[in-house]
């Protein structure tokens, strides 16, 4: 086994260090180091095929829960290898955005934003970052980043200005915003429904965290970027000469489906956990449902998918099933019960900061699902669970897994795919500009966090 961890961690670092050099697409670097976690790791070292067939996660899609389970039963969520939910949700969400896109609706929505704040770009930054957040509490990070990225390079083009900005502090806003509810973010998802919180329960709790941090955000990446949106509001813009936002709409029927389609996906999303449906049968089900009302748009909006961003994931999910396969993030859990010792303080310190850093290179699905358990023993006081110490530690492992994750281009599904948006529409976003934005604004969010659980939850 020994030699088995070694080759995983190996993999993921060579991996890692290849994405950060930028000189491969990444989705070539993913899969090929998925390829070798599965026949050097799995195949050749360990000789365990299983191994291999659980990390494919391939029978997961013929069981009836991971379309639909029933809400009145508890199940165990657990994400273990690829997690096709995921990729089929995503893959759906760009079917929805580009049929969105193909209607005109974001143009639209960016012209009728300009027109709102008077073309100002200074109130267009703080606008946007407040509205990814508020999205984000009820709808996936990932949808919103889709839609909304989209939106801010529509807009740059119209008022001239670099939407990098932008969209970086929508992603980190998005990852914020989606830490404060139940439905926001996966790994709120896996905490709530295997510890039976509620959507009130994180609203009351990370919701009021992330309130507050989004404050000190909105004013951090001002300052950040005040420079440049003070350069872009010299921009003289003839803004008589500006299009309506009602000539933006293609064709009136295709805009009305459109955004029926998207108040669908909504509510669906929002309502999830009482109707039992999955993200995959949500995600599946928009695609469809979009495809069918496209009409001879089909073609179109199918050729528009962002393949490279899903085999990026299958190729991610494959090496960090490697992680979990040869017990490197159960290794990683065992360390924080050894040296939390007694101390509430200390172990509400450690989930934070190791479950943040942890998040910020590996992703934050499988590293939560593995936790819970953890903080569930951590929890035990006397042979007995204490629901107060049980609430204090997953909030603390929401807020770590959900922010840590903003740190990197790859800590998070939104991070990913907001970086693939602008740089598929030739605005490039590397490792060294994203983190030098968003690694310190999550350093200052996880420090609001652990201050505000230790003053409420420990004092």
């Amino acid at each position: 086994m020994l030699a088995a961890q070694i080759a995983a961690v190996v993999i993921f670092v060579v991996m890692f260090v290849l994405i950060v050099m930028d000189k491969i697409e990444r989705h070539y670097v993913t899969l090929g180091c998925g390829l070798l976690v599965l026949v050097l790791v799995f195949g050749i070292i360990m000789r365990d095929f299983g191994a291999m067939w659980h990390t494919l996660a391939l029978e997961n899609l013929t069981h009836l829960n991971f379309w639909w389970a029933d809400p009145n039963v508890t199940h165990d969520a657990t994400h273990s290898g690829i997690d096709w939910a995921t990729i089929i949700f995503l893959a759906g969400m760009m079917v929805m955005v580009e049929g969105m896109a193909k209607s005109g609706f974001f143009r639209w929505l960016c012209m009728l934003l300009a027109k709102w704040v008077k073309y100002k770009v200074v109130p267009l930054f703080i606008a946007f970052m407040v509205m990814s957040a508020v999205l984000a509490m009820f709808i996936d990070s990932i949808t919103v980043i889709l839609f909304l990225a989209a939106i801010t390079i529509e807009l740059a083009k119209l008022l001239k200005f670099n939407p990098i900005p932008m969209i970086l502090a929508e992603i980190f806003c998005a990852n914020l915003g989606g830490s404060a509810t139940m439905c926001g973010d996966p790994p709120n998802i896996i905490i709530g429904s295997q510890l039976g919180y509620s959507f009130t329960d994180f609203l009351l709790n990370t919701g009021l965290i992330a309130g507050l941090s989004l404050v000190v955000i909105v004013m951090y990446f001002y300052l950040v970027n005040r420079k440049t949106l003070k350069e872009a509001s010299k921009v003289e813009i003839d803004t008589a000469g500006m299009p309506s936002p009602a000539s933006a709409i293609v064709n009136m029927r295709e805009f009305i489906i459109s955004v029926a389609i998207f108040l669908l996906a909504v509510v669906l999303l929002v309502t999830h956990a009482n109707t039992g449906l999955s993200v995959a049968a949500i995600g599946a089900g928009i695609a469809v449902i979009t495809l069918l009302t496209a009409g001879k748009g089909i073609s179109e909006i199918i050729s528009k998918v962002d393949y490279k961003t899903l085999l990026f994931f299958v190729g991610l999910f494959i090496v960090v099933g490697g992680l979990e396969q040869t017990h490197i993030l159960e290794l990683m859990a065992q360390f924080i019960q050894t040296i939390s010792g007694g101390s509430l303080i200390v172990m509400v310190i450690i989930i934070i900061w190791l479950s943040a850093i942890a998040s910020a290179f590996v992703d934050n699905i499988p590293f939560a699902a593995t936790m819970v358990p953890v903080i569930k023993g951590l929890a035990v006081v006397g042979g007995v669970t204490d629901p107060t110490l049980l609430k204090t530690l997953a909030w603390s492992l929401a807020i770590g897994t959900d922010i840590g994750g903003c740190a990197t281009p790859i800590g998070a599904s939104a991070n990913v795919v907001g970086v693939s948006v602008a740089g598929r529409n030739g605005y490039r976003i590397g490792w060294g500009k994203y983190c030098k934005q968003a690694a310190p604004a999550t350093v200052i969010v996880l420090l609001i966090s652990t201050a505000v659980i230790i003053l409420r939850y420990c004092v």
